[in-house]
């Protein structure tokens, strides 16, 4: 095997040395500590791109609330600062792989990391709509990019037996991402809470247009750390050989292996493609054969089903749904606190055990783990929503002619709703109850905050443009199948409004400790794993472009989970919404367990050809 290469290439002659790598003593050669470094180095590049991709999803939250009071902007614009970064990232993502094809891994990371840190700058000195919009949509495009590009160049460059720390390395970091932009939102939060009880209304507007400036600097760093990490690492050695670059490969190759590695693995690229002894018939060769159709569709079920099982929507809804669970406002918000932390850190604990247990036993593990906690989730909320009543009629009587509605709910607004809804013995009491109104305009589905009849709580306020999307950007990734146009005319349909007793905060505690159990084994299972999968699965010749197809049925599928949330637990309830994520996790873990091949330790030519017979082998190590 370590001949082949230089029987490929006639004009090319490695010479392999075994004891090259070691000196006398044993210990490691000057050549083996420079390979040490670069990988390492390789594995903080990685971080630095999943901390952008992180900061991408997160920095807005902070910077918003501040934007808003400063800027002038009104909320349809407002609502397209958000959508921006999306739409920037659905397009980049789109043409990623064909890009990255064309011109190379490296460079695509370059231009994201100079996109990203020059982003930065147009949105934070701007003074008005359309320069922030430009930065908004610039920062999407680079998030886009990174999500594509920098997985694949991990996977083609990193050895077999770091490749898992490495993109797990990506999946952390992008978790940190999101984190550091709560926790700067945050630190401004608290300065300006200071300053607001001495500081005028004049200093008080300046410090709030200061802070969400500032908020977008403080990401500037990890662009330009990003920036210039990408200039100093090699071209992805697959990219190059397929280009005809052999030397240039084997030269990438041996800045991470030893040269007996690097033979060896420029050996089995040269037997990837024998098949096709010419360029011309390498690029006509049928895509339909098995080895390109069946990792690619397992990479697709896979991402697929990592979505369907609801984490973004669990996620976003972490907050309200603990309060209807009887968690108090602050409660609820400290519980959400620790979630993210927990997040956080299992996700360390699976970048420390994917190279050393393998992408299979962390896939089964999580997607079991997960597959429990949603079991226990769905049969608690059945023993307690046979308890619930529905007052939507009465509700619908009491919209205003504008199609908006105002209502205080309190024991005796809870009293009159009971009664007209029958409550005859159902046990709950006016004085101890919650409410919480689903409503809609035309397609759009939006719900009221969780309220409660034994407090002075603030009036409920239901408006259009509460739930109706101010653009069609927004709209789009809000519910791709609904019409804003329609939307911005119909009537408000009170879709459930929930009357409940207030559970006793016990069962808002074992709801959150099982979404703890939930959210911890998705981080150390799917969530390292499933970036690393998606590109070791994918074939060389289509890695790039299968990559790129697969993040869009992702933001597809992770637009539509989130748009029939709030219609399946207005008419459902949350046993239902619970149930259905179940199912699907169970068709993921179905998945892990039959038809995922164990890929730690493999070369990407050795995962290729296992996907090559009829019946490739599933658990081989």
């Amino acid at each position: 095997m370590p001949n082949k290469p230089a029987a490929a290439f006639p004009g090319l002659s490695f010479s392999v040395n075994r004891s090259a790598g070691f000196r006398s003593s044993g210990k490691p050669s000057e050549e083996d500590r420079g390979r040490r470094r670069y990988s390492q180095y390789l594995l903080v590049v990685a971080g630095l791109g999943g901390l952008l991709y992180g900061i991408d999803l997160g920095i807005i939250g902070g910077a918003l609330p501040y934007l808003e009071a400063t800027s002038g902007l009104s909320a349809e614009q407002l609502s397209a600062v958000v959508a921006a970064v999306l739409l920037g990232g659905v397009f980049s993502t789109l043409f990623a792989g064909l890009l990255t094809d064309l011109f190379g891994r490296r460079p695509l990371m370059i231009v994201s990391g100079l996109a990203f840190s020059l982003s930065i700058p147009v949105i934070a000195l701007s003074h008005g709509f359309d320069f922030l919009i430009a930065g908004r949509i610039l920062q999407g495009m680079s998030g886009g990019i990174v999500g594509v590009v920098v997985p694949l160049y991990l996977a083609e460059c990193l050895p077999a037996t770091n490749r898992g720390r490495g993109t797990g390395l990506f999946q952390w970091f992008l978790t940190f991402g999101i984190v550091i932009s709560a926790l700067a939102g945050i630190y401004f939060s608290l300065r300006l809470d200071e300053a607001a009880r001495n500081a005028s209304a004049v200093t008080i507007f300046l410090l709030k247009n200061q802070a969400w400036r500032r908020i977008f600097w403080t990401s500037l760093p990890g662009g330009i750390l990003f920036f210039i990490g990408s200039c100093f690492v090699t071209e992805s050695p697959r990219w190059l050989y397929r280009k005809g670059l052999r030397e240039r490969a084997y030269a990438a190759l041996l800045r991470s292996r030893s040269p007996e590695e690097a033979q060896l693995e420029l050996g089995e690229m040269v037997m990837a493609l024998a098949p096709a002894p010419t360029a011309r018939d390498r690029f006509t060769e049928s895509l339909l054969r098995r080895k390109y159709v069946v990792p690619f569709l397992l990479s697709c079920a896979i991402l697929f089903c990592n979505t369907a099982t609801g984490v973004n929507s669990i996620t976003a809804y972490d907050t309200s749904l603990l309060v209807q669970c009887g968690l108090s406002d602050i409660g609820s918000h400290w519980a959400y606190v620790l979630f993210t932390f927990v997040k956080f850190m299992l996700t360390m604990v699976g970048v420390m055990l994917v190279d050393r247990k393998g992408r299979k036993f962390l896939l089964v593990l999580g997607t079991g783990g997960m597959l429990f906690s949603l079991a226990a989730i769905t049969i608690l909320f059945l023993r307690t929503e046979n308890t619930h009543l529905d007052c939507s009629r009465a509700l619908q009587a009491l919209v205003a002619p504008d199609q908006s509605l105002d209502l205080r709910f309190d024991s005796a607004t809870a009293a009159r709703f009971l009664q007209e809804s029958g409550n005859s013995g159902r046990g709950v009491p006016a004085d101890h109850a919650s409410l919480v109104i689903v409503y809609s305009y035309g397609g759009f589905t939006a719900a009221t905050p969780v309220v409660r009849s034994d407090g002075a709580a603030a009036p409920i306020r239901i408006r259009r443009s509460n739930c109706v999307p101010s653009n069609d950007v927004e709209a789009f990734f809000n519910n791709p199948l609904a019409s804003l146009r329609r939307a911005r005319s119909a009537p408000l349909k009170i879709r459930r409004a929930v009357i409940a007793p207030l559970p006793h905060p016990v069962f808002g505690w074992m709801i959150e400790l099982l979404l703890y159990i939930f959210i911890g084994f998705y981080s150390f299972g799917p969530g390292v794993c499933v970036w690393l999968a998606l590109s070791e699965f994918m074939p060389t010749r289509i890695r790039s472009n299968g990559m790129s197809i697969a993040l869009v049925i992702n933001q597809v599928v992770s637009t539509t989970m989130a748009g029939i949330f709030l219609p399946v637990v207005s008419r459902h309830g949350y046993s239902t919404i619970f149930l259905l994520f179940g199912g699907f996790t169970a068709a993921y873990f179905l998945i892990n367990v039959f038809l995922l091949p164990e890929t730690r330790g493999k070369t990407l030519e050795e995962i290729e050809r296992l996907f090559e017979s009829p019946l490739h082998p599933r658990a081989s190590s």
